[in-house]
């Protein structure tokens, strides 16, 4: 790094500061540094220090400096601090110990590293190196493993067992294959074992479960919780607490305090049954001190390195610790009084002064703006150097130019530093054009001349310079303003069937499509005549029992239904009830087909307007965009504008997480169809949304003559009477509005697009009336979580769909807690958040009551300011409320889920939600979504209350809403909800009744043939079904897949496979997953080929016994029977044909006597006859 650092050489004070940092404890201050320049007074004045350890005052400034340091050193982490306050919630996500277990491996691996770290976690207990170490375990080809011990030690690490590797921090142990997946590594790892020697060590991909490097010689599984608790200390950790517990409730009760002696008494009891009975060790960390008496800082891990600490700004960094200590100490203490904690957990963070007592001892480098007193610790050489940021040029390249003349003229040396090479190289020869000599260079070892320019590979926030060194480094951020990294380009999102609806369990309903309805009670294994097949057994009404061949299991389907409570009625076998059901069905569902497929017709048909390409004001309002768009969602504006400029009528369903710039495409779309004098009707579920969209229409586009208005409750009859007109004229271009759109009084002069933004939010008769206005107009629709019904369209082809699953840079995941009601956590929680001059939604879902709790609120928390909102207030009282809570007048807003639709306020980083469990799961995370739209961290509370046993429907909810932090997964949720609460209200409100009675599963699967049938794709063939019935072992062996779940995955993907390379490709999967291919499931895979062939020579079903096959023929079938003697000719005498009843085949041959030799000749005959059989249909 010559290129940037050697000019540092050159100061006055260089050669000082160098020597004041030589001494192990040497203190030395700089002042006049500025942002990105700090780290490079940092990395141009070290020793060679093992470690460098920058301390910042916030969480943001740190994720800032990583990404600078990542220029000097690549192997830069960010340790974050625990949140101590909130360690009480029931599921936390384990994002932060993840960051913090990787930092603490490379100190342990002794790398050179750099930290970025805030001062705060300094402050807490940690347990020592020492006790990591010994917890690290080391697999190698040489370990010798006996699965259980294994086991039980990764679960004393903080792992936890799962039947299939989804997440870090899990494990599987299946028949002699183990897989883990560390808590810090990319990809999980599978050993395979024989006996208890390893045979290979292989990372693999989570999502397909196929493996990705073979032959690994070793590998480390590091701890995957920062507290260990072998059972031993445990059991003695807990006599402590116990002995505690009990002095501190006798001290409430001499108090006269019975409640909050019996608080302490149920906390610590509830403690102990999670732990012993649950092995549940989630709020555990407050403890510490009970069970390791000599805990540390994070700053002793460094006591023996040769290591230099940086403070970033140290009076921010003092006043940020003092606020983190302050905040702690008040909250603690009044837990501590109310009976929430014990005492001694209070012992969790060191003081400010003991930390920077632990900071004598260490060498200190303090780097601020400004010259700075008052800070604990004496300050031996203090200097000051000056520097200054680049003024940022805002996309102006000719400004640039000017400035580089400047510096040229000067003798300057001038660095110019670009995200990309291919960027780099451009810059340096559009410089080359404007007539300056710059060059691209890779060596970063090469020493500037005076006056040079040169480009480089690599980026910094912004850009600085030393005026008296004559050296200048410009980023990139500096000339275009800030960018996004680019991500890797995803391939466009393909609708695809939804498979299997999730795990079958025992005990669930499924559906049969030629018996109906019954309950799966799991796979049995029956053998006959010396075969053993695996049956799926299911429990019809009055005892009867059907066993279907695992092999034939494409024709169940779980039910899922609307009303999960509800008990579904059993079908009784051998009776007509269920054909009946059936047919009902499907006559209405090729209703709806019609339906669908008419408007599909149509559309397609119809031709729409074909509006003209991009135009340079186009380009000129799109530049005018704020943030840098996303990957995903360029992607999407180029289908949309593509879709407009196609004379086909567009119908797309954009899909993208709360947040993620979907309006955005709106605007976009809503702006080129302006520009050929069409109008725009952009329609929107609530009153408030309308008017915030409104706003940001307005803003947008103040700098062009396009004329916005707004139909809402918030405008008087008046104004709306003149909007109406403005939209008949033609004088209004873009209207906005809730369903007042759709009035009959509503006429159009000439509209060109709909905008539907939260889709799952309109009712069935609205979007029959949005229907009728979409016929041939262009429809853009919006939404986080698609209703089950138009995910389904979309899956199905019927419409195009665009997915956004990439964050907009700079946004954090969502920290969710789900929790019992507990208004301690509340008080604190608002109190956190107004202490950063943040805002807080409190969602509370009753009218009657909503006045009472924001009362309470305010009583708990007297220095907010509380008010309250809800769908039933008079218009201007609810807009006046609203517009003082965007304004930040109202710290407090308690709501009813009125705010779940859309509202963008940046400032509200903290959600409390009472009563969780009620909510639907696209609500909550709709809801979810409505924090955290920021750079900050955000927090979202689900309460639910207490001692309350959830539903079970309601813990899947909250159990998906923490597995889902990840940005980006409001699609996933919507599947999953499809999965819990069953897919509603499909296609209008007649339909309903009928899906009920079917399941959603064959419902879709009875649809899509339908729109099949009607598009004129569909064959007769489809009609039969094929069912191959073979004297083979054909079966999943219990010891080679021992999940059951797994297991039926596996069949009915065996089950549907198609062809021979997808066949290949599922015997790879399974000797990868779980070893060697036993020779019953080889069979399993040939009979299900065998079966795909049949269907497609119009065989209805295939029975084999040892030394006679017959084929049953479908009596359709377009045979052409003057081919039928050359057939016949080919076999004589062994083949047989009758045309009697049903038309059939019978092959005699001669037996073996061996059970496998007899399997193996059964399918080699049945193979070679029905390859033959095509000369009949050619």
């Amino acid at each position: 790094m010559k290129t940037l650092l050697a000019p540092l050489g050159e100061l006055g004070e260089y050669e000082d500061i160098m020597k004041a940092l030589c001494p192990k404890a040497g203190k030395v201050g700089i002042s006049g540094c500025v942002d990105s320049q700090k780290l490079h007074m940092i990395f141009g004045t070290e020793h060679g220090f093992e470690t460098k350890l920058i301390v910042t005052y916030s969480d943001i400034k740190a994720r800032e400096l990583l990404e600078d340091c990542r220029l000097y050193c690549p192997d830069s982490y960010f340790y974050p601090a625990r949140d101590l306050i909130f360690y009480q919630a029931d599921i936390h996500s384990n994002l932060l110990t993840k960051e913090r277990i990787a930092v603490q491996r490379c100190i342990l691996e002794r790398r050179p590293v750099t930290i970025v770290t805030t001062f705060a976690a300094l402050m807490a207990h940690q347990l020592p190196l020492s006790v990591l170490e010994e917890h690290i375990v080391c697999i190698s080809k040489e370990s010798v493993i006996e699965e259980r011990a294994l086991a039980s030690k990764l679960v004393t690490m903080g792992y936890e067992k799962n039947y299939q590797v989804e997440a870090p921090g899990q494990f599987s142990v299946r028949g002699g294959i183990i897989d883990i997946f560390d808590l810090t590594s990319e990809n999980p790892v599978r050993i395979e074992l024989w006996g208890d020697e390893i045979e290979s060590i292989r990372s693999f991909d989570v999502l397909s479960q196929r493996s990705i490097e073979e032959n690994m010689e070793q590998f480390f599984v590091f701890p995957a919780t920062e507290l260990i608790l072998p059972r031993e200390l445990l059991e003695e950790g807990f006599r402590r607490i116990e002995k505690d517990c009990i002095e501190r409730a006798k001290y409430f009760r001499d108090q006269t305090k019975p409640e909050e002696a019996h608080r302490i008494e149920t906390a610590i009891s509830d403690l102990k049954e999670q732990v012993t009975q649950f092995q549940n060790f989630v709020n555990f960390d407050s403890y510490i001190g009970y069970f390791y008496e000599n805990t540390m800082s994070f700053l002793d891990f460094f006591r023996d390195r040769n290591c230099c600490v940086y403070f970033d700004e140290p009076l921010r960094i003092k006043e940020h610790a003092k606020a983190v200590e302050l905040e702690f100490r008040e909250s603690m203490s009044n837990r501590a009084e109310k009976g929430y904690i014990l005492p001694k957990q209070m012992d969790v963070l060191f003081s400010v002064q003991e930390v920077m007592a632990r900071l004598e001892g260490e060498r200190i480098l303090a780097l601020s703006t400004m010259e700075f007193k008052g800070f604990d610790m004496r300050i031996a050489a203090r200097f000051s150097v000056n520097a200054r940021n680049i003024a940022p040029y805002n996309n102006s390249f000719a400004e640039l130019v000017k400035d580089l003349k400047n510096y040229k003229k000067q003798g300057c040396r001038v660095l110019l530093l670009s995200a990309s090479a291919t960027r780099a190289k451009r810059l340096a020869s559009d410089l080359m054009d404007e007539g300056l000599v710059a060059f691209y260079s890779e060596d970063s070892n090469r020493i500037l001349q005076p006056g040079e320019i040169m480009t480089y590979h690599g980026a910094v926030l912004r850009g600085f310079e030393y005026p008296l060194l004559k050296f200048a480094v410009i980023s990139e951020t500096d000339i275009f303003g800030k960018q996004q990294r680019k991500k890797k380009r995803k391939k466009a999102y393909e609708g695809q069937k939804i498979h299997n609806f999730s795990d079958l369990k025992v005990g669930d309903y499924v559906v049969h499509e030629n018996h109906g309805l019954g309950i799966y009670r799991g796979i049995e294994k029956v053998e006959s005549d010396k075969v053993v097949k695996d049956y799926i057994k299911i429990e019809y009404r009055d005892g009867g029992n059907l066993y279907v061949l695992a092999t034939g299991l494409d024709v169940i389907q779980k039910y899922a239904s609307s009303d999960a409570a509800k008990k579904p009625k059993l079908n009784k076998l051998g009776t007509q009830e269920w054909t009946k059901t059936k047919s009902k069905v499907r006559s209405a569902v090729n209703e709806v087909a019609k339906d669908l497929v008419e408007l599909y017709a149509v559309r397609r048909q119809k031709q729409g307007f074909v509006f003209s390409k991009d135009t340079i004001w186009q380009q000129e309002f799109e530049e005018m965009f704020p943030f840098e768009e996303t990957q995903d969602q360029l992607l999407a504006i180029e289908a949309a504008k593509n879709d407009m400029e196609s004379p086909r009528i567009m119908d797309r369903l954009i899909c993208g997480d709360v947040g993620y710039g979907k309006t955005e495409i709106a605007i976009r779309a809503a702006f080129k169809a302006v520009q050929d004098g069409k109008q725009v009707a952009y329609l929107v579920p609530t009153t408030i949304l309308a008017q915030q969209h409104y706003n940001t229409f307005v803003q947008r586009m103040k700098d062009f003559p396009v004329c916005v208005e707004m139909m809402s409750r918030f405008r008087t009859a008046k104004e709306m009477k003149k909007v109406v007109d403005g939209l008949k004229k033609g004088t209004v271009d873009i209207v906005i509005g809730t369903h007042r759109l759709l009035s009959e009084d509503v006429k159009y002069k000439d509209l060109g697009l709909l905008v539907i933004d939260e889709e799952q939010r309109f009712g069935v008769r609205h979007k029959e009336k949005m229907k009728q206005v979409k016929e041939v107009v262009d429809v853009l629709t919006l939404t986080a979580t698609p209703i089950p019904r138009t995910l389904h369209m979309s899956l199905v082809g019927i419409r195009d769909m665009s997915v956004l699953e990439e964050a907009p840079g700079e946004r954090q995941p969502i920290q969710t807690y789900v929790m019992e009601y507990n208004e301690e956590m509340i008080r604190e929680a608002i109190v956190r958040e107004l202490s950063r001059q943040g805002q807080v939604y409190y969602v509370y879902n009753r009218i009657n009551h909503i006045d009472d709790i924001a009362s309470k609120l305010a009583r708990l928390v007297p220095e907010a300011n509380v008010a309250f909102a809800h769908g039933q207030m008079r218009e201007h009282e609810l807009e006046k409320i609203m517009s003082e809570f965007i304004n930040g007048e109202i710290d407090v807003l308690v709501s009813t889920t009125i705010i779940e639709t859309g509202l963008d306020i940046s400032n509200v980083n903290t959600m409390i939600i009472h009563d969780s469990d009620h909510m639907g799961l696209s609500q909550l995370y709709q809801l979810r979504g409505r924090v955290g739209r920021s750079n900050r961290t955000a927090y979202a509370f689900l309460m639910y209350k207490k001692d309350k046993m959830l539903k079970e429907v309601a813990e899947k909810r909250l159990q998906a809403i923490k597995e889902f932090t990840d940005l980006g997964s409001g699609f996933k949720i919507a599947m999953r909800d499809l999965e819990i609460r069953g897919a509603g209200n499909l296609l209008g409100e007649r339909q309903h009744g009928h899906m009920e009675a079917v399941g959603y599963d064959l419902y879709c699967k009875m649809l899509n043939e339908a729109v099949k049938t009607l598009k004129g794709i569909k064959k007769a063939e489809e009609d039969f079904g094929t069912y191959v019935d073979m004297d083979v072992d054909a079966f999943i062996p219990p010891q080679y897949i021992v999940n059951e779940v797994q297991k039926l995955d596996i069949y009915k993907r065996i089950a549907s496979l198609e062809n021979e390379s997808e066949c290949e490709d599922m015997r790879k999967e399974l000797k990868d997953r779980f070893g060697i291919v036993p020779k019953s499931v080889e069979n399993l895979i040939q009979i299900s080929l065998i079966r795909v062939t049949a269907h497609r020579r119009y065989v209805t079903e295939i029975k084999g016994k040892a030394g006679q096959i017959t084929f049953m023929m479908e009596p359709y079938a377009p045979v052409q029977v003057e081919k039928l003697p050359t057939l016949m000719d080919k076999y004589k005498r062994v083949l047989t044909f009758s045309a009697k009843g049903t038309p059939s085949f019978v092959l005699r041959y001669k037996k073996y006597g061996l059970a496998e030799k007899e399997a193996e000749l059964m399918i080699k005959y049945t193979n070679k006859i029905l390859s033959d059989m095509a000369i009949l249909y050619e």
